[in-house]
């Protein structure tokens, strides 16, 4: 039977649409734009920018036509140039805010903005914030900000991966800034490495970072086992690089052996998730199928109630196959307001079950 319905609040705004880069539009004169050019030019088939702003639009719709009791919609408001400062530095912000209503190129991995990108990137980060504000003062059980542009590949200095602003790592350092928030758990779950996140909190040991991911040379390369920290936050980064059939069995071993007792030994006050949906089958890698979002929910759940009263918020980050981005989102939600948290089998061992009993009659005599 389902457990008891518990209230999440799940922050959207429209503005985030806005951020649209077109590649076939022109872009600000530059090396970068050459370069990137370069690189397209290079392709053998048409390339198109990935993250779209039909991401939010299919999770928005799935989540209305397929409505979830306990979910809430919210919004908040932009993210200030102060909270942004606490993760990026002063000289890049003033750069990302001077392409307001601007086509530009930022990096030679494809990463661009377009005129209402940084309005977007700021709404973004903003809610963020309102996500982590809801679940510590108590107005929900736990949170979901459903934004975009994503962040985690974003550095203090650098935009990377689609990423403008690092919105987790500000929901974060805005937690322990001023809302008390001492000890903060980010898991990252995205198919690619948490490059940015890790960057900001790399010598922080009141940030442990624990991420999964596909492991190099899978973009962006980074997130090697023996990436642990350094100076004071030395031990308190964790990587799982995993190969690319990794799949359900694999991951809920990865977070009941690893990240429970990192959890248990670290106490946080307040747990984020950097949830990326292309780790699923459809999607770019690491074959995790809804079940397996389900089931690692769970385990980041139970770790929220243990230690910190069930203080959880998820910041969106990639997953690109809007089928598999807008059910894994609602497959979370379920479980987060309460629903059934499913088994998990090896890849094919169910359809094998399944088969197995749907024939097993034809070798009986049994009626």
């Amino acid at each position: 039977m389902p457990m008891d319905r518990s209230t999440v609040n799940v922050f959207f705004d429209e503005v985030m649409l806005g951020h649209n880069p077109e590649v076939d539009l022109p872009f600000l004169p530059s090396r970068v734009e050459k370069r990137v050019r370069a690189v397209l030019e290079g392709l053998d088939f048409k390339w198109s920018y990935p993250e779209h702003p039909g991401r939010l639009i299919e999770i928005k719709s799935y989540l209305e036509e397929h409505p979830i009791e306990g979910v809430h919609f919210k919004s908040g408001p932009p993210a200030t140039y102060d909270q942004l400062a606490r993760v990026h530095t002063a000289s890049y912000l003033d750069y990302i805010l001077s392409l307001k209503g601007k086509r530009a190129w930022l990096d030679k991995d494809t990463t661009a903005v377009s005129p209402d990108s940084i309005t977007a990137a700021l709404s973004a980060s903003g809610n963020a914030i309102a996500a982590v504000e809801s679940v510590v003062k108590g107005e929900c059980d736990s949170a979901f900000a459903l934004v975009r542009p994503p962040g985690h590949h974003a550095e203090p200095v650098r935009a990377r991966g689609f990423c403008l602003i690092n919105n987790v790592a500000v929901a974060a350092s805005h937690a322990i800034a001023k809302l008390g928030c001492e000890k903060v758990l980010i898991i990252d779950w995205d198919a690619h490495h948490g490059n940015g996140t890790q960057d900001i909190f790399w010598a922080d040991p009141n940030v442990l970072f624990f991420d999964t991911h596909c492991a190099a040379p899978f973009y962006p390369g980074s997130g090697d086992l023996d990436e642990v920290g350094e100076g004071l936050g030395e031990g308190y980064t964790i990587n799982v690089p995993l190969p690319e059939t990794a799949g359900d069995v694999a991951f809920e071993k990865v977070f009941r052996e690893i990240l429970v007792p990192a959890a248990d030994h670290f106490e946080p006050d307040l747990v984020l998730v950097s949830a990326g949906f292309d780790p699923h089958r459809n999607d770019m890698a690491l074959n995790l199928t809804f079940d397996g979002f389900k089931v690692i929910t769970s385990i980041v759940q139970d770790i929220a109630k243990k230690h910190c009263d069930g203080k959880l918020a998820l910041v969106l980050e990639g997953g690109y196959n809007l089928t598999s981005l807008s059910h894994g989102v609602h497959a979370v939600l379920e479980v987060l307001t309460g629903g059934e948290v499913p088994e998990v089998f090896e890849m094919g061992v169910k359809d094998a079950a399944a088969a197995a009993e749907f024939h097993r009659s034809a070798f009986s005599d049994d009626e």
